[in-house]
């Protein structure tokens, strides 16, 4: 049963009924499942911050089979959470996504290896095999590889094997992968769970390597932005939004408790929903929803810096804008 929202418990403690005002609707679809990744919004949601800003939100679950970019285009989403380089390289092949918010400050994304198979750096990477997302989450490592001269076509006997990796933590327990794709939020932790101790591993944080690219910014179309109204939607809704997430890092476990309550497919658990917050809490710490352009540019460059195959081929126009938060946060 879903906690009593913040709205409602007001009025009832004051012994008013509450006001039936018309609400703007706004849908949000995640990047991915529901879980802490995503709590700011749920608390948001649950503690009534939406509803305070005259909005009905809609919070949409994301999967293994839901593309983000491709669920706005359908005009299934007025604002997504979608990660910089699968954004930015939607843009470029056509589809006018705009940064409009940067809750997440840091990546969490690394790459974790066994500990015993002789890699000592990134330099020794060479001739393995590594695990990686795709679907748009390969853009980060494959520009990493690209800016320390190892290739990933397979051609090169200096070069590393790319495995195609599921949403799982099997081919590095399976030994088929030396190394794997995971977050610091998610599937390290589901390797430490399956009984592997963090002695046995060894981990290249994407943030300490210079080639981090931002995570889970907000993300609207560009001609939409053309209507006053819904950037005065989006402002309210960012502003909601961030209410939600500074509370989530000040709460962690209660946070974890609230998407607990609006996971509808039971999969998740509490001990890995709190320790999935605090992590996250890490994460969107030092922001307060307005994007850094230095962090902008570092992602933009990396992204550049492909190759022969880069994830963008010049650098983007109009992928950002701060009118949105310039008025959620004055």
């Amino acid at each position: 049963m879903k906690h009593t929202t913040f709205a409602a418990a007001t009025a009832a403690a004051l012994g008013i009924a509450a006001p039936a005002l018309a609400q703007d609707a706004v849908t949000l679809q995640l990047k991915w499942v529901t879980q802490a990744q995503f709590a700011g919004y749920y608390v948001a949601l649950e503690n009534g911050y939406f509803e305070a800003e005259g909005l009905d939100v809609t919070i949409l679950p994301g999967g293994p089979d839901i593309a983000p970019p491709q669920v706005i285009a359908g005009g299934g989403a007025d604002v997504i959470v979608e990660w910089m380089p699968a954004a930015l390289a939607a843009r470029e092949n056509g589809l006018p996504l705009v940064n409009i918010a940067q809750p997440f400050k840091s990546s969490g994304m690394m790459l974790t290896c066994w500990g015993d198979v002789g890699i000592e750096g990134p330099e020794t990477l060479a001739n393995r095999t590594l695990g990686v997302w795709f679907f748009g989450n390969e853009y980060p490592f494959l520009s990493w590889m690209s800016t320390i001269g190892i290739s990933t076509d397979g051609a090169s006997e200096t070069g590393v094997e790319v495995l195609k990796q599921g949403f799982n933590v099997d081919p590095l327990i399976q030994r088929q992968a030396d190394c794997i794709s995971t977050m610091t939020y998610n599937e390290y932790w589901q390797v430490i769970d399956a009984g592997v101790s963090e002695d046995e591993l060894i981990t290249f944080k994407y943030e300490d390597q210079g080639v981090a690219t931002l995570e889970d910014g907000l993300y609207v179309l560009e001609q939409d932005l053309e209507d006053p109204e819904f950037v005065d939607r989006m402002a309210r809704f960012v502003r909601a939004s961030m209410q939600g997430w500074k509370w989530a890092e000040e709460n962690p476990e209660e946070a974890a408790m609230i998407v607990l309550d609006y996971d509808e497919t039971g999969a998740q658990t509490e001990q890995h929903q709190i320790r999935m917050m605090s992590e996250v809490a890490k994460l969107t710490a030092g922001s307060n929803g307005a994007l850094d352009i230095a962090d902008y540019e570092r992602t933009v460059a990396t992204l550049l810096g492909g190759g022969s195959d880069p994830v963008i081929t010049a650098a983007p126009e109009g992928a950002w804008t701060s009118i949105v938060t310039d008025a959620a946060l004055q």
